[in-house]
């Protein structure tokens, strides 16, 4: 049994990796301290309601790990309760990978990144696909959202964690760049005109 939620993470390989690179007292330090958290907190719901995309991570009953993007509208990985996440599964190119890797291992991992705040966040936990459920769909699709829903998922959290804003590049979205296009693009148009008038008024 797990002493500390950050067990899930850091097993023994792993803190025997730790304690040979010289990061383990640090380490066992905030797991007596404080650790990771368990449960979804205001910080990570406020986190979750800007995200449009995230990145879902499974493996197969073999080992074999997949990672897969997730997007939608500013959101849509919602707070269920304190330890449930939810999302609509929109059709895609219909492999079904995530699906038929949690058929045969539920134990799944997300990867929350904010690129334009150089912020990311750390979920592990175990999810499962939710078929013929009309009341729970409706209540993670976005009407707005183009996507098609074809089923949802949900992913019950047992720890997450902060990661550093070390080395992120910066990303914008469309949505964040385009009121400033636009305003540079008015800006541009003003510019225009008003050269326009100076040349017809510039005596021949």
């Amino acid at each position: 049994m797990s002493q500390f939620a950050s067990d899930v993470a850091f097993t023994p390989a792993v803190k025997a990796i730790q304690t040979e690179k010289g990061s383990r007292t640090g380490y066992a330090k905030m797991e007596e301290r404080s650790g990771w958290q368990t449960t979804v907190t205001p910080e990570l719901t406020a986190f979750l309601s800007e995200l449009d995309m995230f990145y879902l991570g499974t493996s197969n009953a073999e080992g074999q790990p997949y990672v897969q993007y997730r997007g939608g509208a500013p959101g849509f990985l919602k707070v269920i309760d304190e330890k449930t996440l939810g999302f609509a599964d929109f059709g895609g190119n219909r492999q079904y990978i995530t699906l038929g890797n949690l058929s045969g291992n539920s134990k799944a991992f997300i990867f929350l990144m904010d690129y334009a705040n150089s912020r990311r966040i750390k979920l592990w936990g175990t999810a499962r696909v939710v078929e013929d459920d009309p009341d729970l769909i409706q209540q993670l699709q976005d009407p707005e959202y183009p996507g098609r829903v074809e089923r949802a998922v949900l992913f019950s959290v047992e720890a997450w964690d902060v990661n550093c804003p070390q080395h992120i590049h910066k990303r914008f979205s469309q949505a964040m760049v385009a009121p400033i296009i636009e305003k540079l693009q008015g800006q541009i148009s003003e510019l225009q005109a008003k050269l326009a008038e100076y040349e017809q008024d510039e005596p021949s």
